[in-house]
């Protein structure tokens, strides 16, 4: 029977460091960067961002290229076409349809982005406390979404759009009032399959508070899923306050939004079918562009669609 032999030190030296004998990993990427390259790989997604991108520089910059204002009249030079002193022609007033356009689509995005701020702080609370605490609480709170949802949305907003002042920030609160109730919907869902998570039950059992598990753990996990819903509820505004401008009940004059400017080109059809054509191509653009980078943002932030 052969002994076993005895175990010698130099048979564990380490080797020399080298490529040839060490493992070469691959750098680790975080979830948002993950992100972002899948965003970057898709193209329609990535024309819609730097559409956005030129739209808003030169809503901003661009009123700066004529000496014009957007709600100056000029009688002598009314339904003029395209020229060099005016560069997409003049309304039926003689206004400058080069500042009207893209101060109105500021105005536009500006009610777009102040109802999906809403969207999300009154969605995501609801949501989150209800996915949150579930039981009763929960059995009570959707019974609210039920009711919500079965309203049109549209009814309540015209109805309230009759007894608020014309205004942007009334207009993005009426937008705002059942806006909010998808984003609700999509946070209770993502909380319900989160609050299980071990990380949860570690943070109870070191006495965290109801408020930070839910703010500080839960909610930042769900930002995946808020950004997706934003990307989408954004053109869903542009297009309610396009329609309410065009039926009347959006902003007034002096003021312009991309539905008003629609809605005066429609009367000038016609005979004068480019007050009608810039503003609803501004507005196409706008809302193609969004609903470019939804899809991405939903690729991207999706690990299932990881390769």
């Amino acid at each position: 029977m052969n002994t076993p032999k005895k175990w010698e030190k130099n048979w564990f030296e380490p080797l020399a460091l080298s490529e040839k004998n060490s493992e070469v990993l691959a750098p680790q990427k975080g979830y948002w960067k993950d992100a972002w390259i899948r965003f970057k790989s898709n193209k329609g997604a990535l024309i819609g961002l730097i559409l956005i991108v030129l739209l808003l520089l030169i809503a901003f910059i661009g009123p700066l290229f004529n000496e014009h204002n957007y709600h100056s009249q000029n009688l002598t030079i009314t339904n003029q076409e395209s020229s060099g002193d005016h560069y997409l022609g003049t309304d039926s007033l003689g206004r400058d349809l080069w500042q009207r356009v893209w101060y109105g689509a500021k105005v536009s995005l500006l009610i777009a982005f102040i109802a999906a701020f809403l969207d999300v702080v009154i969605g995501v609370t609801f949501g989150g406390i209800s996915g949150y605490f579930g039981g009763r609480v929960d059995a009570i709170m959707q019974r609210i979404l039920e009711i919500m949802y079965s309203i049109p949305n549209l009814v309540i907003i015209i109805l309230l759009m009759m007894y608020l002042e014309p205004g942007v920030l009334p207009i993005a609160v009426a937008l705002s009032f059942t806006g909010w109730v998808p984003m609700a919907r999509i946070v209770r869902a993502q909380i319900l399959k989160l609050k299980t998570q071990e990380y949860v039950l570690a943070a109870r059992t070191m006495g965290a508070s109801h408020y930070r598990i839910l703010f500080k753990h839960l909610i930042p996990n769900v930002m995946g899923p808020i950004i997706i819903a934003v990307t989408f509820s954004i053109p869903s505004a542009i297009f309610f306050e396009a329609f309410l401008s065009f039926i009347g009940l959006g902003l007034r004059p002096p003021s312009a939004s991309l539905g008003i400017l629609v809605s005066d080109g429609y009367r000038t059809l016609q005979l004068f079918p480019f007050q009608l054509f810039w503003p609803a191509l501004v507005l196409c653009i706008i809302m193609l562009s969004f609903n470019l980078i939804g899809d991405g943002m939903r690729d991207a932030l999706d690990p299932k669609m990881k390769k």
